[in-house]
């Protein structure tokens, strides 16, 4: 493994558990966020080689995500970090794993919005009402943290991506 390759596992796989964490504690993923890791991207494709047809393939992806995305959230079943973040990760999977990314994305938060809703029909244990975030989490109204799905999606889809085949081919 090149520093490179290296750099990249480290800087993905911190972004999206920044994301995660992010969301669950705030509800909020930051702009930047997505900015990050769309300029990774192509920081890191250029870097490991990446053809610049492959390239414009994956903003491509993005592109399409984004649109899909910000109609969901105009409609208002996601929030727009959300949206911005499912854009973002569908750059670096591109169109050849943006299928199972959505299809594990939407199995985790699927999960995740059950394990949520299930958990606020119980009393909040003493312990957690110390929380703010995790009363926050509790409370009926309060949405649900998709970002967490989102994230966990990228991590799990990311070894099948070609920027990381491209990566680790030689090793």
């Amino acid at each position: 493994m090149s520093l490179v390759d290296g750099a990249m596992l480290v800087f993905f796989s911190a972004l999206m558990s920044f994301a995660a964490s992010s969301d669950l504690v705030s509800m909020t993923i930051p702009n930047r966020l997505s900015v990050l890791l769309v300029s990774g991207f192509l920081v890191f494709a250029f870097a490991i080689g990446l053809p610049m047809e492959t390239v414009l393939w994956h903003l491509g992806a993005g592109l399409v995500v984004l649109i899909i995305s910000f109609a969901m959230f105009a409609f208002g079943w996601i929030g727009g970090g959300d949206a911005k973040l499912a854009a973002a990760t569908a750059v670096w999977c591109g169109f050849a794993t943006l299928f199972e990314y959505s299809l594990i994305a939407s199995v985790l938060g699927g999960l995740l919005t059950m394990a949520l809703l299930s958990a606020r029909e119980h009393h909040l244990p003493l312990f957690a009402q110390r929380f703010g975030w995790i009363v926050h989490l509790h409370k009926q109204t309060t949405g649900i943290p998709y970002g967490i799905a989102l994230a966990a999606a990228g991590l799990i889809i990311f070894p099948e991506t070609a920027i990381w085949k491209a990566a680790f081919a030689a090793v």
